[in-house]
């Protein structure tokens, strides 16, 4: 079977995609900067950064990859960022690991990107084509990296999967400050009147992208997403109503509520960033066409019901995730900071 490294393989998604993997009988060396303590006979764990030349050398020169997918980012959420590591994580490691593969002869990388390269509603489903245009410095990041990457596909294929935010059971970040507002009844606030669509991905159909993108052929760029959006008070609303809570959606008015969250960032007690107060009202697709006619991918699960599932997780877990230290940011719940104080007033 092939033999594949998997960077950032303790994360959220990357923890999915290496169990799948290993479930289908590859075989897998994961590096991340995070102790792995996961064990499977077919798992070689490595922790390390991948900025380290000496350790590129050593992991390229133990195997030969059939492919590489590139999930490892430091990301830009929380009340405190180090935004000079994020720049030079998220782009230092992606031309080391460029380079390697490249020096190695590793036919295809798999780089999972973003949603965040766009802050801004467009009126549209957003196509490959168009240019980006992200608002913080995780968003600039992930198109600078594209852009490293495309410098190396001469020497193999290089395979771009912009992904929307990402859901299943254990994903939290965010998306527990939303549960704990449900779970303990508390109304449900959208900004505006609440009927914009954002579109999220099925952690499993990602998956399923990144296994098609191994396919050998030319190195391209494919967006991906879920289908039959609906509006965010409606899917909130599906999830309060699966976990028979009190909880009611409400509206905040708009100007106001912006204008709030960008005070809240600037004086560093909101988890909240430019992205998010820049689209927390405004509608957002991607248009996945193109990967549904090259690769024959389907999204499955709409936002409702992943979400559904993500909120199980979280009500059966909900004391333990909430002492969770050294994980990736997705697999614990992000600190409320002053949005703490809606709940109390909710």
């Amino acid at each position: 079977m092939p033999h594949v490294l998997l960077t950032g393989g303790v994360g959220f998604f990357g923890g999915i995609l290496k169990r799948h993997l290993l479930r289908q009988h590859y075989e897998v060396t994961s590096i991340d900067r995070v102790p792995d303590p996961s064990w499977h006979p077919r798992l070689t764990k490595i922790t390390g950064d991948l900025r380290d030349p000496w350790l590129m050398n050593e992991v390229f020169e133990r195997a030969r990859f059939d492919a590489v997918f590139h999930c490892a980012a430091v990301l830009a959420h929380g009340m405190s960022i180090d935004e000079q590591d994020l720049w030079a994580s998220n782009l230092g490691a992606t031309r080391m690991l460029a380079e390697a593969c490249r020096d190695y002869g590793v036919p295809r990388l798999i780089f999972t990107s973003t949603n965040c390269l766009w802050a801004s509603n467009p009126g549209h489903l957003i196509s490959e084509s168009e240019p980006p245009a992200p608002a913080e410095i995780y968003g600039r990041s992930k198109p600078a990296a594209e852009e490293i990457l495309a410098r190396y596909s001469r020497y193999m294929g290089v395979v771009v999967l912009r992904c929307p935010t990402i859901i299943d059971r254990g994903r939290l970040g965010l998306l527990a400050i939303l549960f704990e507002f449900i779970h303990d009844g508390k109304t449900v606030w959208v900004v505006g009147h609440g009927r914009n669509r954002y579109q999220f991905i099925y952690a499993v159909d990602l998956v399923r992208a990144c296994l098609a993108a191994m396919r050998p052929g030319e190195s391209d760029i494919f967006h991906v997403g879920s289908a039959n959006v609906r509006p965010l008070r409606d899917v909130y609303q599906a999830v309060i109503d699966a976990a028979g809570s009190s909880s009611k959606v409400r509206s905040l008015p708009l100007g106001p509520a912006v204008a709030a969250m960008r005070l809240a960032h600037r004086l560093h007690v909101s988890p909240l960033g430019p992205y998010h107060y820049r689209m927390i009202a405004e509608d957002f697709m991607f248009d996945t066409s193109k990967i549904q006619a090259r690769l024959g991918w389907q999204p499955t699960l709409t936002n409702e019901e992943m979400l559904v599932q993500a909120y199980r997780y979280y009500e059966t877990r909900r004391e333990e995730i909430h002492q969770r230290e050294n994980v990736s940011a997705h697999s614990r719940a992000t600190p409320m900071g002053v949005i703490r104080l809606l709940k109390w007033v909710s």
